[in-house]
């Protein structure tokens, strides 16, 4: 190599790596964000970033040609484990997608599907570039095909750290998991000019699409950060809990957290009367490895809870009714929130623990005029279609078809228990009561004593777990201190588990 090259590769080097130059670097850093290349040094393991098509400039005019064009893409590791990442440059050209922008994505999602490697996104762009017309728009359509291809063979992670808008929200939109980061991210389809043109409401960036409102109201999101740090070790901790491809299995983390802890608090924090509520994360974190547990979603459909913990280092995913809001209801938002953390678990061979306190479903019109049975039946549906290892506990109470719905024996589940005071039946006792013995109530001399002796009288016929147990619904009664060497004894049984499907193209998920 000639040493007039050598000079232009260093020349050209040194452009890609000031990206939109110093001034735009400074704004950037003023806005409260970072470099492209910032979030993806804090994002992987020192030293381990080898960045591809670092040269690459857009077919545009030789003046508005920045090396680098907008995008960093390469891989690196975290943790030791291999990941594909590309960060969209905000300093060069608002880090619209150009076609030439576009191809370098497309590469790093082509290589990740052919090695088996997670796919992280670091979404911060003004959307298509508009100089280019259809070209850009072609380039968005190539890059939401791969996305498309790549659900369920390999892990795709968004992180929205800047503007997110247009077509631009879609290739987020078809990836597992989005992060977003409060005060600077905003995703949203038509922005607040075009929403007031058109029909006259006056909304600010924040409300329409900030971290926030995707994460508590619309549920498009998954996490909400305080800023680009947060965000990406939020992420580093996510790819923890994944395996790589869906071949693999998910990463395995000894420690010595005991296998057979007893876990003594759950009589404390479990209170025996069914109209009581309690927090049913305190509950996961003394059963999990260490009491950590990464919840996913947790500012959306808050009466359930879904997230990663640990059992005996094993990666686990865990849904569980939150009786401290609404009593545990399913509802809308909860049971496609479920269903889709449900349905990932299973893509990746992620094992899948249920912990079961469940009233039933939200009643109202505002619930069945939303679609409570469709949305209720994709979490049925992510259940019965799951061939991971399933196992269910049942804490305390367990009604109606929302029994049916959480991963009950009658879905392919292979261990199901229940603690001794919990509840399986149509109704709770008291709503049965009322209903069975509604004549006797109101002839009786004393209708507050009978109607005592008739709801003992029915939870020990019709809703005792000893009912369930003799059908052969659950697999066992347990005590509660026993839950955390229970599931991690069945984990340990089930780690070979090949449960198949019919043979089909897919299945039609009530979407």
């Amino acid at each position: 190599m000639t040493a007039s090259r050598i000079e232009e590769l260093r020349k050209r080097t040194n452009q890609a790596l000031k990206g939109g130059g110093d001034e735009r670097i400074k704004k950037q850093h003023q806005g409260g964000k970072l470099t492209a290349r910032e979030r993806i040094e804090l994002l992987l393991d020192p030293g381990s970033f080898q960045e591809l098509d670092q040269l690459v400039v857009s077919r545009g005019d030789a003046e508005s040609s920045i090396v680098g064009d907008g995008v960093v893409s390469g891989y690196g590791q975290i943790e030791g484990r291999t990941v594909y990442v590309f960060a969209q440059d905000f300093t060069v050209f608002g880090g619209s997608l150009s076609l030439a922008n576009a191809k370098k994505i497309v590469k790093i999602m082509n290589l990740a599907m052919k090695v088996g490697a997670p796919i992280i996104s670091l979404n911060d762009s003004g959307g298509a570039r508009i100089q280019e017309g259809v070209k850009s728009l072609a380039g968005y359509a190539d890059i939401f095909l791969l996305n498309t291809l790549a659900s369920g063979v390999v892990p795709q992670i968004s992180a929205i750290m800047g503007p997110c808008a247009g077509g631009a929200v879609y290739s987020p939109a078809l990836t597992d998991f989005i992060f977003m980061v409060q005060n600077t991210a905003h995703m949203f389809v038509t922005g607040p000019e075009v929403i007031k043109a058109v029909t006259h409401e006056e909304v600010s960036k924040e409300k329409l699409g900030g971290a926030l409102t995707h994460n508590q109201v619309s549920g498009v999101a998954h996490f909400a950060a305080q800023d680009d740090t947060a965000c990406l070790s939020m992420i580093r901790e996510l790819v923890g809990y994944i395996p790589g491809n869906n071949m693999e299995d998910p990463p395995r983390k000894p420690n010595q957290d005991p296998v057979d802890r007893p876990c003594d608090a759950l009589a404390q924090l479990i209170p025996l009367d069914s109209s009581q509520p309690y927090d049913m994360k305190k509950v996961i974190r003394e059963i999990v490895d260490d009491h950590h547990f990464f919840e996913v979603q947790a500012l959306f459909g808050k009466s359930i809870v879904v997230g990663f913990a640990r059992l005996g280092g094993r990666s686990v995913g865990i849904v569980g009714n939150q009786p401290s809001v609404l009593a545990g209801v399913l509802d809308i938002d909860s049971s496609t929130k479920a269903a889709r953390f449900v349905r990932f678990c299973d893509a990746f061979n992620i094992p899948l623990i249920t912990l079961e306190d469940v009233p039933g479903f939200l009643p109202g019109t505002k619930q069945e005029f939303g679609g409570i049975i469709r949305h209720g039946a994709k979490l049925l549906f992510a259940f019965a279609e799951a061939t991971v290892p399933k196992l269910t506990v049942i804490t305390r109470k367990a009604y109606g078809g929302a029994y049916c719905v959480m991963a009950s024996k009658h879905l392919r589940t292979d261990l199901n228990f229940a603690f001794p005071h919990a509840e399986l039946a149509v109704m709770g006792s008291d709503g049965a009561v009322n209903i069975l013995y509604r004549k006797e109530l109101a002839e009786a001399a004393d209708p507050e004593t009978l109607r005592n002796q008739l709801v003992a009288e029915y939870q020990e016929i019709h809703s005792s777990p000893f009912i369930a147990a003799e059908e052969g619904y659950l697999d066992e009664i347990i005590e509660p201190r026993d839950v955390r060497k229970k599931l991690i004894q069945g984990l340990n049984m089930l780690a070979n588990t090949r449960e198949s499907m019919p043979a089909k193209k897919h299945g039609n998920i009530p979407l």
